[in-house]
């Protein structure tokens, strides 16, 4: 029997928790606080200059938007295997599991250097990109289990808080790992954070509280098939496609285009990350405190992703000349169109699950966590695969509006649902409630009489 919901979907029980954070919460946003920062820049540290290093190794534009976007695929089934079955598992185990298993590969990928030129490099390159992704889906299922079970009431503020961390992650990598690369060469950039990412494993294992739970018979095809649901998937699909998107052909416009240092590609990055971490705290309270805004986020978010891409190049078919300070402009809005539509899409899946019958409890939200991670890696090995193809064959300009086709549908698709959903629920309750009922001809029949 699943808990009764308030408005916002959230258990009743839940929702009268003490507004004072606890021990055991602060500890529990502190390691994923930890878990978000460090996966982010290890991730990012890669834009600024492993394409042109690839490059020189033999590897096409394709060729590197495949090592981008394997990450992702392996991400893809293991985030939905390890979320089925987190219960067994362990989430705190998972947790550190996965930020070992990413500090180790880390250093390991610092090393791809000394391998010879072709398909070698290209073949170590793809495995060591394999391992980093079951490292990386481990730690951010549990997260996401770990924070929704630890803050139930208020997830979406909660999320979008450490959303600033994943933010500081994306901020500092490019910089950072161009900086580093320009001084020390390829394998310092990938030593140092994997030794900061291994560090911060005995300090998780002593902070991170231990939550116990009951496996359900709930499964991930009797949550996937919920009509609303699929919907939220293609966003959040939708959104990692165009974020991937750019991390194997940004960095090469920007070389080629506005003929920028390396180490000056990385604060490019910045108006994209800084706008999404700065603007995830507000939306994600936002979300929680006015629930029936989350539907008018996503929509409008997805549109407006839609219509940066296409500004991006800008499309030629606009014959607007590109431009530096205009490049990063549309790169600060996509930062804040894509926290409008990503910070509202766990509570709304949460909410769903929960009005059609799911039991509450760490299984479901391993379910949902493990779903959201899935669906985000499907989007990121889509986006710099297809990214790196239409990147090689139409340039970037018509390469980045293609891409924002994908926002533009998810935008149309959610706001015509949404609408559908409305008109039946509005249908419905007046055929319950019809305007003439049998109460109100009986009163006035006595007023008559």
């Amino acid at each position: 029997m699943p808990p009764p919901l308030r408005r916002d979907g959230v258990p009743e029980a839940l929702g009268e928790e003490s507004r004072k954070l606890t021990k055991e919460q602060l500890f529990t946003m502190a390691a994923t606080a930890s878990i978000n920062f460090s996966s982010m820049i290890c991730y990012s540290i890669l834009g600024p200059f492993f394409p042109s290093e690839a490059e020189k190794k033999g590897a096409s534009n394709t060729i590197v938007g495949l090592i981008f976007g394997c990450f992702a695929l392996v991400n893809f089934s293991t985030s939905l295997i390890l979320g089925n079955y987190i219960t067994h598992i362990g989430a705190k185990f998972m947790f550190v599991a996965g930020m070992f298993v990413s500090g180790c590969v880390t250093i390991l990928f610092g090393m791809l250097d000394k391998v010879p030129s072709g398909p070698m490099f290209i073949g170590l390159c793809f495995l060591v990109r394999a391992m980093d992704a079951v490292g990386f889906a481990a730690a951010m299922t549990a997260s996401f289990s770990i924070l929704a079970k630890a803050f139930p009431s208020n997830i979406a503020t909660v999320l979008g808080s450490l959303e600033i961390f994943t933010g500081l992650g994306l901020v500092l990598g490019p910089p950072l790992g161009g900086f580093l690369y320009q001084s020390f060469g390829f394998e310092v950039p990938f030593i140092t954070l994997g030794c900061v990412v291994l560090v911060l494993v005995p300090v998780n294992m002593c902070i991170l509280p231990k939550y116990d739970s009951i496996p359900s018979k709930d499964s991930f095809w009797k949550l996937i098939l919920l009509p609303k649901v699929l919907i939220l998937c293609f966003t959040i699909f939708s959104l990692s496609a165009c974020l991937g998107f750019l991390d194997p052909t940004m960095s090469l416009f920007i070389l080629k285009k506005f003929k920028l240092p390396a180490g000056y590609v990385g604060l490019v990055f910045l108006g994209l990350a800084l706008s999404y971490s700065l603007s995830s705290p507000l939306l994600g309270l936002l979300s929680d405190k006015l629930p029936y805004l989350r539907k008018w986020l996503l929509v409008s978010g997805s549109l407006m992703t839609a219509l940066c891409f296409f500004m991006l190049g800008p499309a030629p078919v606009l014959h607007i000349e590109s431009q530096l300070w205009m490049f990063v402009l549309v790169l600060v809005l996509v930062g804040f169109s894509l926290g409008m539509s990503a910070i509202p899409v766990f509570p709304e899946i949460l909410h769903c699950a929960y009005e059609n019958g799911f039991e509450e409890g760490l299984s479901l939200l391993g379910l949902v966590s493990g779903l959201f991670s899935a669906m985000w890696s499907l989007g990121a090995f889509t986006g710099p695969t297809l990214g790196g193809f239409l990147n090689e064959k139409l340039g970037f300009e018509w390469a980045s509006a293609i891409q924002g086709g994908w926002a533009l549908l998810s935008g149309l698709a959610t706001g015509i649902f949404y609408i559908t959903e409305a008109t039946r629920r509005s249908s419905s309750s007046s055929l319950q409630n019809p305007p003439g009922n049998n109460e109100e001809r009986t009163h006035l029949m006595g007023s008559e009489t």
